[in-house]
């Protein structure tokens, strides 16, 4: 009988507070600290195009869990927990990118700030965009100035979560549920740009551990 092959299944991001339940909390913290270190001085050293093209693909041919195993539970302003959220963005970017381009162009037209050039979509950004920014991003994480990716994710985060405030607005009163969705949506975006931000300080003053 033929073997089955069946596609990696990707969790939503709500669901990775409890991946680690059964771990030592030291043991999981050396873990994600000690693998992201040897990743990035790894490929950061000798980036070569086709690594740092499959671990930018990575989440799309092996799905999320093997990277939430051992980042998730990493505090948000750590060199693991700051990968962590970079590879969130761009999967939430890969799974919907009509909802993200959406949600991205209103929080331009919305935002009084340099965070959609610091972000770097062209404009308009249409699905395609979203996902070459998301892609590009990453990349630059393993191939580019990683405090500089920090800072592109974080205004990313702060150019979805200002349209996905206004989005929740506009559905307030004829569809509540879509709004609270899309309010949690902003809150979980500001607190990812806050996150980076906070990293890509840290990585220039040589403390992210």
């Amino acid at each position: 009988m033929p073997e089955s092959f069946h596609k990696p299944v990707r969790r939503p991001s709500s669901m990775f507070d409890t991946i680690f339940g059964g771990h030592d909390p030291a043991d999981t913290s050396r873990v994600a600290h000690s693998t992201a270190h040897a990743l990035l001085s790894r490929v950061r050293e000798d980036p070569e195009a086709e690594v740092v093209e499959r671990l930018v693909a990575f989440t799309a041919d092996h799905g999320i869990d093997t990277i939430a195993s051992l980042w998730s539970q990493a505090p948000a302003r750590s060199l693991p927990g700051a990968l962590w959220r970079i590879y969130l963005l761009q999967l939430m970017v890969h799974e919907d990118a009509h909802t993200s381009s959406i949600i991205y162009e209103r929080g331009r037209h919305e935002l009084a700030s340099a965070d959609p050039i610091v972000a770097g979509a062209p404009t308009p950004a249409g699905p395609d965009e979203m996902v070459a920014l998301a892609d590009a991003i990453l990349r630059g994480v393993f191939d580019g100035d990683f405090a500089v990716a920090l800072n592109r994710a974080a205004s990313f985060s702060r150019v979805e979560a200002s349209g996905a405030t206004h989005l929740a607005d506009d559905y307030e009163l004829t569809e509540p549920e879509r709004s609270t969705a899309l309010t949690t949506k902003a809150l979980r975006l500001s607190t990812f740009a806050a996150d980076l931000d906070a990293a890509a300080a840290h990585w220039r003053a040589g403390t992210l551990t």
